[in-house]
This record gives structure tokens, sequence and C-alpha cells, in this order.
């Protein structure tokens, strides 16, 4: 995801109503451990996996029969036909008629593009049509529970739009497409709906479609599983990982922060939950692989659990939290941005990110608070790297780098300071996303408040070392 939309919605899909285990309860207290395992396996793990089939079956059915029409000989323009029916189809599925929102959005780019077919600046024309289509449909024409439900699919729709449009003005993209190319496209069912990004060249890629082989099955059976593990880990383990899971208790202090770690962890596993079935669902249609010499890997990735989870900087977590839009956003934010510098660019590229996720005070807070975290450490460990001559960067540095100290213990500290830093800042930033948010009424999510109070009881610690880092990068 970009698929935070998502996240929630099916977060609160999969929670079951049968096993609650409050921190409070006393029954929880009397279990035995093993009597707690068989607990959550029993009235948790396996509903949950259940429930979780029993929402998406159909949607993979229909990428099945997408991609076996797609081996067949049909012409290319029956194919377009076919992936949008398809893809109206899905997200009729999952939204009834509220789709409608979405089809219009998908028109209203179209139309867009066809009456500046002839300018150079379309990404930027589009790109101002659909801030202003999102902005006044979430404020005005749309009731916010609705708009919530349909926020994803808006943002994969605008994502595909927009990188078109840049890449017909950069002369990526040659021809301008058809009607039923565009529609194709858009509404490709293996990506409508839950994502993630991919470009016109791999849709018409899919489209072409390969030889069903075996490496195209195993990477589809392996990004299930993730996600089915994602999901049961996001549910029925996360929420109960202290003291139950792992017996840590502390003072109120201490409490507050392994409450903000359950609920950043939940958070993040529901993301991969939905990252890995977005996987899932755009092999099924034929997309996501890459051809080397007639060699066809099948290897889509849109997160990466072990980079974010176990991170060596901030820098590696955005990079790797949804791959297919962290690639989008800095092909045609980031690069068209930069001419205003470096600093301004990360600014522009973070504020697009959270207008395209919704007017939310908190995911608005969390993604520019992202930003700034990410680029006080970029320049600081940059600054250290230079002074030290060693690899301390934010990203790994090459083989055949100039730094002196490449594996010194000293090095290694402080490359592992950074990553328990890093831990720290998700654990701050994601304890905004707990249960209250589910049960949140959707204008609220508008509000400040939940925001302020959250970090508050975490004492606004993150935003103060991040000052801190700021201050000390100054100084020397």
């Amino acid at each position: 995801m970009s698929l935070n939309e998502l996240v929630s919605r099916f977060s609160g899909y999969f929670r079951n109503p049968h096993f609650q285990c409050s921190p409070s309860g006393d029954a929880m207290a009397t279990f035995s451990r093993w009597e707690l395992f068989q607990e959550l396996a029993v009235g948790c793990v396996f509903p949950t996996a259940q429930q979780g089939f029993d929402q998406v079956w159909q949607l993979l059915f229909v990428c099945v029969l997408c991609r076996l029409l797609c081996r067949t000989g049909l012409p290319p323009s029956v194919k377009h036909v076919c992936s949008s029916a398809a893809g109206l189809y899905a997200l009729y599925q999952f939204f009834e008629l509220h789709m409608v929102w979405v089809l219009l959005l998908s028109i209203l780019c179209y139309l867009t593009l066809f009456l500046v077919c002839y300018s150079n600046s379309r990404g930027t024309f589009l790109s101002l049509a659909i801030l202003i289509y999102l902005l006044v449909g979430e404020l005005h024409l749309v009731d916010a529970t609705i708009w919530i439900k349909i926020r994803g699919s808006q943002m994969v729709v605008a994502m595909k739009a927009i990188s078109l449009a840049f890449d017909l003005d950069r002369g990526v993209i040659s021809a301008f497409p058809s009607p039923v190319e565009f529609m194709g496209y858009i509404m490709f069912v293996g990506t409508v709906v839950f994502g993630p990004w991919i470009s016109f060249t791999s849709y018409k890629d899919a489209i072409e479609s390969r030889k069903l082989k075996f490496s195209w099955f195993a990477k589809i059976s392996g990004s299930w599983v993730k996600c089915q593990l994602c999901l049961v880990v996001s549910t029925c383990i996360a929420p109960y990982l202290f003291p139950y899971l792992i017996p840590v208790d502390g003072g109120e202090f201490l409490n507050r922060w392994l409450d903000a770690y359950e609920n950043a962890v939940s958070f993040h596993y529901s993301h991969y939950f939905v990252s890995f079935l977005s996987e899932t669902t755009a092999t099924l249609a034929g997309a996501g692989y890459t051809d080397h010499k007639d060699n066809v890997k099948w290897d889509m990735t849109v997160a990466n659990p072990v980079n974010v989870e176990l991170p060596r900087s901030m820098v590696e977590v955005v990079t790797s939290w949804n791959v297919p839009m962290s690639r989008w956003l800095n092909t045609y934010v980031f690069k068209s941005a930069l001419k205003l510098g470096t600093f301004p660019a990360i600014l522009v590229t973070y504020t697009a990110s959270a207008l395209l996720h919704g007017l939310s005070f908190h995911l608005g807070a969390v993604l520019l608070s992202l930003g700034f975290i990410t680029y006080v450490e970029h320049v600081l460990r940059k600054r250290l790297a230079a002074i030290f001559s060693a690899c301390i960067l934010s990203k790994t540095c090459p083989p055949d780098c100039n730094h002196q100290n490449k594996k010194a213990l000293w090095a290694i500290g402080i490359n592992l300071t950074f990553s328990v830093l890093a831990i720290f800042h998700l654990t701050y930033l994601g304890s905004l996303f707990d249960t209250d948010m589910d049960n949140m009424d959707p204008g609220e999510g508008y509000l400040a408040s939940h925001t302020i109070q959250k970090w508050s009881e975490l004492n606004w610690l993150s935003h103060k070392l991040m000052l801190g880092c700021f201050v000390f990068y100054w100084l020397i």
C-alpha cells in the first residue's frame, strides 16, 4: 500500500468477535501458556484465516480467469475490454454501487488527458485535476465512511493515470492510448482493488501474457501463504504480545511504550497482509515479472518486512514499506521537484503522498514526520560518514566505496544505534494506529485530538530526538 486505506478496513473485517482477550481480563490471567496458545489457535487463528479467504476468493478467481483469457488468441482490443470488465466486477464485489466514484475518476482522467493531449505538461494538468476531484469528493460530495472504503482504489487509479501522463510527456510512451487501452490499464483486475501501482508498459506485458509455468504458480503460492501468516500475526498475535506471549511488564511509562509497540506491529502486519495479497492478485492476473533474455522471473515485491522490522535506517523503512509506491513517488514527484532543492523536494514528495492518502490528520502527521526524520537521518549519517570515512550511510555502501572503515566494530556499533533509533521512531509513529482508530467515527480521523493525545502520552520523544539530531548535525 501505498495501501494504507485498505489496511484499517481489513483489520476491522478480520477481528474475531468471538475471541476477545483484553489485557485486563481475569480469564486470561488464569490461562497457562499452552492453554493460551490453544485458545488463540481455535478461537482466532483458524477463523481469521478462513474469513480472509472468504473475503477475497472471488477476486482471486477473476484474476485467474483474466489471465487465461489473455493466454488465448483474442485481439488486443478485446483483451483490454476483458481487463476493464473484470476490474469493474471486482470493484462491484468490494464496493457495490460506490464503485461509481472510482469509475468517475477514471473517466475524468482520460478526458483531461484527451483535452491536453498536445501539451507538454500533461502530468501537471492531470495531477491538478485529480487533486481537485479528490478534495471536492472527500469534503463535499461523498460520505466520509464511503470515501474511506474506496480511497485505496482511488489512489491506485490516480497513481496509474499520473504516471501515464508523465510518461507521455517524457516520451517513454510514444502513442496516446485509446479509450479501451486506458480503461483496461486503469481497471486491470490484478491491481484495481488492492494495488499495487504498475506502469502502463507492465500492464501491456501482462496482457500479452506469458506461458503458465511452475515459477508463476510458486510465486503465487508463496505470496498467498505470506499474506495469510501476516493476517494471523496482525490479528491474533501482535495485540497480545505483552505480557501474554512475551512476559514483559513494567511501570506506567514502559507499559505505554509496550502498548505502542504492539499497535505498531499489528498495523505493520496488517499492511504486509495487504501487500502480499496485492502481490498474489497482480501475479495471478499476469503482471509482475521481468524478462532477462527470455528467462522470465516472477519477482514482484510490494513490501519487504525484514527491512522494516529490522531496519538499517528510516530511509530503508520508507523504501521497503511499499516498493512500487516508493518508486512512483521517486520517479514522478521527487525527481520533478528536485529543481527546488533536496529538502523542498522531500517535503513535496511526502505532501503528495499525504494528499493521495486523503485528508486524515493522523496519516498526514505520520507522513510529514517521516519526511523530517528521514531527511535529518540522511544528512547526519552522510556528515558522519565523511568525517570518519566509514560505511555508516543510510543506505548500504557498494563494495567499491572509498570509505576506509568498512567493517570496524565502532562503525557497526553506529549502524546498530541508528537501527535501534529507527525501531524507536516506528514504534512512536505506529502508536497512532490502535484499536481506538478502528472504533472511531470516520469524520474524527480529520481531527488532531487523537494524534496529539497519543504522542503526548509518549512525551513527543521521537520529535524531540529528531530535533536533537538536527541540532547535532548543524553543530558538526
